[in-house]
């Protein structure tokens, strides 16, 4: 009988030996994740591909024409312009992260990720997607100190204030997501290599993990709470104290030109903080990948395509900017032609 117990008890030890030896294998010979993408409707691929490569090139040209703008035109040389040009260049870093990867997934009908390319661009993602947290903040505090306190808006937001606030939101996220990202790519992906998802966020790549998670699970959470969470209550708090400040106007003129100055910005607030907050805040137990992914397209595509339509289409200032820049150009084109001929 303590034979039989004693090579029993070898034949586990050996049995586990053998799992922890094809599990350590496993990971060993990871090179590679398989994004999965939208390979659940085939037939949609190439429809796809046409829509998200229009959505793409309408974001660069869009928010480089806000950039242009901001720049080129005196008017719009002010602190508010200034975030909003900052701004329009973080959406155009933001869908670069993604959509570029995307399309080719969807051109190659291939999903092949390395582990380092799939590590950057998750990095990227979280980095780009905190600043844009912080930015908005910072230029909530920008429309509270124009409306609150008007007589000392050029004393308070200065141009070396306003260059902190960006360099704080760029700068602030860089350490803590170099550490997240490290955190998630340490664990063991034992179980797969197919990341049910278009792009390497973290909740599809913890369901992969093996082993014990939760230390990363609570990562999560404190990074979002403090990146997501936080500044979306100072622009909250913002808020409420500009609206207090408006319902105090005596002219309903004053009070409509103070909210259209605001209703762009709490319009993008909404949108972006909604779709983010449920992703990485959301306990996940039941949701399924589909509704993730969509989520995640609201965020990290269709909101930033909505974005420069928000500030143009509500914001006076830049659509008469908007149409100097379109009477110059056709000015210069008329004086080329001219020119031309007279040549001829």
């Amino acid at each position: 009988m303590k034979f039989n117990q004693v090579n029993n008890f070898k034949f586990v030890i050996s049995a586990d030996e053998d799992q922890f030896k094809t599990e350590k294998s496993n990971v060993s010979t990871l090179v590679e994740f398989i994004l999965l993408g939208f390979s659940d409707v085939p037939s949609l691929q190439w429809v796809l591909f046409i829509t998200f490569l229009l959505i793409y090139l309408t974001i660069l040209m869009c928010n480089s024409i806000i950039i242009l703008l901001a720049k080129s035109d005196p008017v719009l040389q002010t602190p508010m312009y200034f975030f909003l040009s900052n701004f329009s260049f973080l959406e155009v870093c933001y869908v670069t992260a993604t959509i570029p990867r995307m399309l080719m997934d969807l051109y190659t009908l291939k999903g092949n990720i390395s582990v380092l390319a799939c590590a950057t661009q998750m990095y990227f993602v979280l980095m780009l997607g905190g600043t844009e947290c912080l930015l908005l903040a910072a230029m909530a505090y920008d429309r509270y100190v124009a409306i609150c306190k008007p007589l000392q808006y050029s004393l308070l937001m200065k141009d070396k204030l306003c260059l902190q606030l960006v360099a704080a939101s760029w700068i602030s996220g860089i350490p803590v997501e170099i550490g997240q990202t490290y955190q998630i790519f340490s664990l063991h992906f034992c179980a797969s290599n197919k990341i049910d998802h278009f792009f390497c966020d973290i909740p599809p790549l913890l369901k992969l993990a093996c082993g014990d998670t939760f230390v990363n699970t609570v990562a999560v959470y404190v990074v979002a709470v403090v990146f997501v969470m936080v500044p979306f209550l100072l622009i909250i708090v913002s808020y409420v104290k500009i609206i207090c400040n408006i319902m105090k106007l005596s002219s309903a003129k004053g009070r409509t030109k103070a909210f259209s100055t605001c209703s762009s910005h709490l319009i993008v607030v909404v949108l972006f903080y909604g779709t983010a907050s449920i992703t990485y805040l959301k306990p996940k137990p039941n949701e399924s990948e589909g509704m993730g992914k969509v989520l995640s397209l609201f965020y990290t595509i269709l909101i930033p395509a909505l974005n420069p339509i928000i500030y143009t289409m509500r914001n006076k200032d830049i659509m008469m900017a908007l149409r100097k820049l379109q009477n110059k150009l056709l000015t210069w084109e008329s004086f080329k032609w001219k020119n031309t001929d007279a040549y001829k």
